[in-house]
């Protein structure tokens, strides 16, 4: 899946699907840092070491250092709010 430019500036709408999809590369159905600041990168996203340290510590509830369905709500809420990512919760 590509995930365009403009879709990371908040101009078009993702689902919290295609969100995992877009950010989980090995689909693992876990998602680390690593993988969120690869993905903030393919949009030109700056200080993604940081904003990735941040998301996953942010959403990572049980300190295992990967973001898995359980916590993919926290995530979803950091993105919207620090990284301008629109997401359609249904």
């Amino acid at each position: 899946m590509t995930i365009k430019l403009n879709c990371f500036r908040g101009s078009c709408t993702m689902t919290v699907e295609e969100f995992k999809e877009w950010v989980d590369k090995d689909k693992d159905g876990r998602i680390s840092k690593e993988e969120l600041r690869e993905a903030l990168r393919s949009v030109g996203g700056w200080f993604t070491t940081w904003m990735s340290d941040r998301g996953v510590k942010t959403a990572d509830v049980n300190s295992n250092g990967f973001i898995d369905d359980n916590e993919i709500g926290n995530l979803v809420s950091f993105a919207k709010k620090h990284l301008g990512v629109k997401i359609q919760i249904y």
